[in-house]
């Protein structure tokens, strides 16, 4: 059984998440702020970690990417629409908000090409395409211990913002009703901000997919 970890980092609350297995193995989602403390809360829990994976590379998920990557030397996972969205803070949008630190960082190591399985080390994962957000946005689905790592796709009661650059509403739509809201019901949804929900819930209550 898989333990995950939430942590809010930075001005904006982003959801970084650790996912550990009983060895003490982790994966790593979304670092985006303060990563000086979250490699000494890693480290404090005696965890191993294996990669960083990002759900999308807007700066507030990415801004400790290197950091945590230098501290632990692990590769980084991101979609290949996003490959240049690391080192280009127009793209991953930190150029936007001059109050906030400009995100310029280093490529990832690893692309991810295609839908499919994942696996690294011991864990085992299916990765869906679920743009709209953003063109590479990515969900991370843990069939066997019921949860999936979502992203800015979907929200408790909200969906993703589609007024930023490069994001298209309709591909949003089309990534909830046909990825994620087809997951179990009882599937628990971790976004990239806020509240854990599930695919119940957001066809029940979520106002944004009434008529879905």
């Amino acid at each position: 059984m898989l333990n995950i970890r939430t942590f809010p980092l930075g001005p904006l609350q982003t959801n970084c998440f650790l996912v550990s297995s009983q060895e003490k193995e982790c994966l790593i989602f979304d670092p985006g702020e303060q990563g000086d403390q979250l490699i000494k809360e890693i480290r404090r829990l005696k965890l191993k970690p294996l990669a960083i994976l990002l759900t999308h590379a807007h700066f507030d998920h990415i801004g400790a990417v290197d950091v945590v990557r230098d501290a632990f030397k692990i590769p980084v996972y991101i979609h290949k629409l996003e490959k240049n969205w690391l080192m280009d803070s127009t793209k991953n949008g930190s150029a936007r908000y001059r109050e906030l630190t400009l995100v310029e960082g280093k490529p990832a190591d690893l692309l991810i090409e295609e839908e499919g399985p994942l696996d690294i080390g011991s864990f085992s994962c299916r990765i869906f395409h679920t743009p709209g957000h953003s063109p590479g946005s990515i969900t991370y689905w843990f069939k066997e211990d019921g949860f999936a790592i979502v992203g800015d796709t979907l929200f408790q009661g909200s969906i993703g913002r589609t007024d930023l650059p490069y994001a298209n509403h309709k591909d949003l739509i089309s990534s909830i009703h046909n990825k994620l809201l087809t997951l179990p019901e009882h599937t628990i949804c971790y976004p990239g901000h806020g509240n854990p929900t599930t695919p119940e819930e957001e066809m029940d209550s979520n106002p944004f997919l009434n008529g879905l």
